[in-house]
């Protein structure tokens, strides 16, 4: 009477019983081999979700640079006029479909404009902040205008003189205890300072500290 053969395979040249040690642990990695993969396809649908959401904050100019297909961008248009919760809800999801079937280099170039905008921002917001502070300081101290001057000599010294003596002159309450009023020279400070960082970049943030904090070994203008 013949043997029954044993069942089984072959992995690298070894054969493997079924039901054996070797069966039972190579099946078990192959199960958390495939558990691991869920989870990354997960995870990547989600980031392609959370990329799609980002897509509503993209500026016009910034979308326009992107080659994305006409029904993703419409999709995005569209979820952008929704203000009923479970629509957006849904719209969103639809968007998270299209966002899938991006290609690996499409989903680079959706990530780099989003970077380049946010980059943008927080540099305008920076200089924003720069200005502000050197106008409170010119108008508070009299050694910011030597030091304004010393680094930006090109400014008209004349006329931000005047408009820091007219600031000082309007920030004065009418009467004791009021709340301090500002006119439009502590506008148009700003406006000068804001125009005058703008096209050099403004600061650096170390610069700008020493500007602030270091005391100028020149003379001082006094406004």
């Amino acid at each position: 009477m013949s043997r029954k053969p044993t069942k089984g395979y072959f992995v690298k040249g070894q054969f493997v019983a079924e039901g054996s040690e070797l069966d039972l642990e190579l099946k078990k990695e192959l199960k958390g081999t495939d558990a691991q993969s869920r989870t990354d396809l997960k995870k990547e649908s989600l980031e392609l979700q959370k990329l799609g959401e980002d897509l509503l904050t993209l500026r016009p100019d910034f979308m326009a640079r992107l080659d994305l297909s006409e029904k993703l961008k419409d999709a995005v248009a569209q979820a952008k006029r929704i203000s009923n919760f479970e629509g957006k809800r849904r719209q969103m999801q639809f968007i998270g479909k299209l966002m899938r079937l991006l290609d690996p280099a499409e989903v680079d170039a959706v990530k780099a404009v989003l970077d380049e905008q946010h980059s943008g921002s927080a540099a305008d917001i920076l200089a924003l902040h720069q200005a502000q502070t050197w106008r409170d300081r010119l108008i508070a101290d009299d050694d910011a205008f030597g030091q304004w001057v010393q680094h930006h000599p090109l400014s008209d010294s004349q006329q931000l003189r005047a408009l820091i003596r007219q600031a000082r002159k309007d920030a004065k309450p009418e009467k004791p205890g009021a709340a301090v009023r500002h006119g439009r020279a502590f506008r148009d400070i700003f406006q000068i300072v804001k125009t005058t960082l703008s096209p050099e970049s403004a600061l650096s943030d170390e610069a700008s500290d020493s500007a602030f904090n270091k005391a100028s070994d020149s003379a001082v203008y006094k406004p």
